[in-house]
């Protein structure tokens, strides 16, 4: 089959393009009101984007709570999904009014950033403490602004639990790291094997 997005017909009963881009990361964000609330919420649209300078970035369909958040205070964490805490994160998305603390809600314990004052979640078994570099509204091809806001940060400190390190690496067998798929699916990322970059002749 091949279909124009700009009629998107695919015939299919639920668009399938998020399901192609797949599977992609979780940004759980972390992130402080400057009225000192507290907000944990989950963002599919999420990704490192440069190694030099530390890059990541999240994308939000609209100005919800964490771009106000990381406009306030130009900081925000994000913290790695394992599977032991994925109905956690399934909790912190509810759609609650802004003040209200998601980590609470989903029984997790907000632990204070080391150079960035906003929380981080004590049970993720790695968390990026970020500084805000550019809040972006990408556009199409018609030049008019999307719906979604991106907010690219720089990485400033790198909080590791050690249970997941052998061998000098992080183990992702261990840590188990889950991510979108398309609809409401997820997967698991424990089914780890390793290719090496073949040299030029």
């Amino acid at each position: 089959m091949f279909y124009t997005t700009d009629t998107n017909r695919h015939g299919l009963a639920r668009d399938p393009f998020k399901a192609i881009v797949a599977p992609r990361p979780i940004g759980w964000i972390g992130s402080k009101g400057r009225d000192g609330s507290l907000n944990l919420s989950p963002y599919s649209f999420f990704n490192a984007v440069s190694d030099q300078p530390k890059l990541v970035m999240f994308s939000s369909a609209g100005r919800k709570d964490s771009v106000r958040n990381v406009e306030e205070t130009g900081v925000f964490t994000a913290n790695l999904v394992s599977r032991n805490i994925a109905e956690k994160m399934n909790q912190s998305s509810i759609a609650v009014p802004y003040g209200v603390n998601e980590f609470e809600l989903a029984g997790l314990t907000a632990r204070p950033g080391e150079l960035v004052d906003a929380p981080y979640v004590g049970e993720a078994f790695a968390v990026l403490e970020c500084r805000v570099t550019e809040i972006l509204e990408p556009k199409g091809l018609d030049g008019e602004a999307s719906e979604n806001i991106m907010v690219i940060g720089q990485v400033v400190g790198i909080h590791i639990d050690e249970t997941i390190i052998r061998d000098g690496r992080l183990d992702m067998a261990l840590a188990r790291p889950i991510a979108r798929m398309g609809y409401m699916d997820y997967s698991e990322g424990s089914d780890v094997f390793e290719m090496i970059r073949p040299k030029a002749p």
